[in-house]
């Protein structure tokens, strides 16, 4: 099984895996998905061979690699159960020393080809301190950022941020960092989904959902769209995480040393449809249909980053030169999609009343990032964390089209902005939702026959 689960998770195999994705596993994984136009088989074609390729060779450049997050932050809705006591479950800071000196610059450089035209990069070796860099920015400069980002903060966010300014934040190498099952489970986990289930996400009064997340939901109801696609956003979050822990799995902790590997029991308790009543095939429906909706947000944000002043700054040259070239190319296959979700058929009502419902959308997901300040595990926080605030910013893209549109050509705009923070969670995230998948099929369907 180790030998099989090595050799599909490379590039080239990982393609090979459509040729058994339908398999007698998953029969009814296929087709068209709802409240849209497009199927599945489609944009497993589209991820293999344009898009999967691009965002894996991005999400190993520096820019994309270091993340900023703050892990201590406290629960806002309940007693904190403190953290997790495995070891496994803890995270590993960057040290100071290991971070690209244009990365630890911060806000300042966001535009550094503009407030740095004339200011040889300073190398990490030599630069000193960080006031080494700001101080090659104009007086005029520095008050214009400051205005910039006091906008910044003040715009409807779709995720509660994290103050990177913040001594208690870090920088978080995520190659070093996997997301991966690490022992942390029982109330105090469940305890986080039935909240988002229960309290924050829009599901018909006749579906209950139990605290244990693996037991299916009863009944059906009926919900507007918006609310729809609300539940199946968070529905396939939770499926790409399930996946990624059952890919990364403890298996072992002999000789003090973890031994993590794919759990396919595992994974088929929680997606196989003859153990989950039919569910598990919804659940990966949802995880495509998020898929969808990220796809979608990453097309409509390229004239963002097409502007020939963003800089993606990590104080490398050569590195940033090579790292928006490959952003700009992955942006461009983003958009040659066919079958994109049309986003304009939701909040299309009345326009007080889709305001209303809009701002109730946005609330009831901002509520779901803080409550990712609630997992007890570390290093699970971390990951919830990046991909809630991944799709949290695929949101605030898919919203701001009129902002993005007027966006203008040479100079930052007050009307749409993304921090660092925001676009590597989006990348990041987005990249992580469906290659696992298919070596998880792949797996199942070998030891079907």
């Amino acid at each position: 099984l180790g030998c099989v689960w090595r050799v599909l998770r490379t590039a080239e195999q990982s393609r090979a895996a459509l040729l058994i994705l339908r398999s007698p596993c998953f029969p009814q994984l296929t087709g068209v998905l709802d409240d849209c136009f497009c199927d599945i088989e489609s944009i497993d074609v589209f991820n293999n061979f344009k898009i999967y390729p691009r965002i894996q060779k991005l999400t190993e450049r520096d820019y994309f690699r270091y993340y900023r997050v703050n892990l201590n932050r406290p629960c806002p809705f309940w007693a904190d159960d403190g953290h997790c006591s495995i070891k496994d479950c803890q995270v590993e800071p960057c040290p100071e020393s290991k971070i690209p000196v244009g990365i630890k610059s911060g806000n300042y450089n966001r535009y550094s080809q503009v407030t740095n035209a004339n200011t040889d990069i300073v190398d990490c070796e030599q630069a000193q301190d960080l006031g080494a860099i700001n101080s090659t920015l104009s007086n005029y400069s520095k008050e214009a950022f400051e205005d910039w980002a006091r906008h910044d903060d003040a715009q409807d966010h779709f995720c509660e941020l994290d103050d990177e300014t913040s001594p208690d934040a870090d920088y978080v190498d995520l190659l070093l960092n996997p997301e991966r099952y690490t022992g942390y489970k029982g109330p105090s986990a469940w305890r986080v989904w039935n909240s988002i289930y229960e309290e924050n996400c829009f599901k018909p009064r006749s579906v209950y959902r139990p605290l244990n997340p693996l037991v299916p939901p009863r009944g059906k109801g009926c919900l507007c769209l918006e609310k729809r696609v609300f539940y199946r956003l968070i529905s396939g979050l939770h499926s790409s995480i399930n996946i990624h822990l059952c890919a990364e799995y403890l298996l072992d902790e002999g000789w003090g040393k973890s031994l993590w590997g794919p759990n396919v029991q595992e994974f088929r308790q929680r997606f196989d449809p003859a153990e989950t009543k039919g569910e598990g095939t919804r659940r990966l429906k949802n995880l495509y249909f998020l898929y969808l909706i990220e796809l979608r947000a990453l097309s409509k944000v390229a004239p963002y980053f097409d502007r020939a002043f963003v800089n993606l700054y990590t104080g490398d040259r050569q590195e940033d030169r090579a790292t928006k070239e490959l952003l700009l190319q992955f942006f461009n296959e983003t958009k040659a999609f066919p079958m994109h979700f049309d986003e304009k058929s939701m909040f299309a009502g009345q326009k007080i009343e889709a305001k209303t419902l809009k701002e109730e959308f946005r609330l009831h997901f901002k509520n779901i990032s803080r409550i990712m300040d609630c997992v007890g595990c570390s290093k699970c926080r971390l990951w919830g964390k990046l991909q809630t605030q991944g799709l949290g910013t695929a949101l605030k893209i898919l919203f701001s089209e009129k902002e993005i549109k007027n966006l203008p050509e040479h100079s930052p705009s007050k009307g749409f902005q993304l921090t660092r923070q925001e676009i590597v969670a989006l990348l990041n995230g987005f990249g992580r939702l469906i290659p696992l998948l298919y070596t998880f099929i792949a797996i199942c369907s070998v030891s079907a026959r």
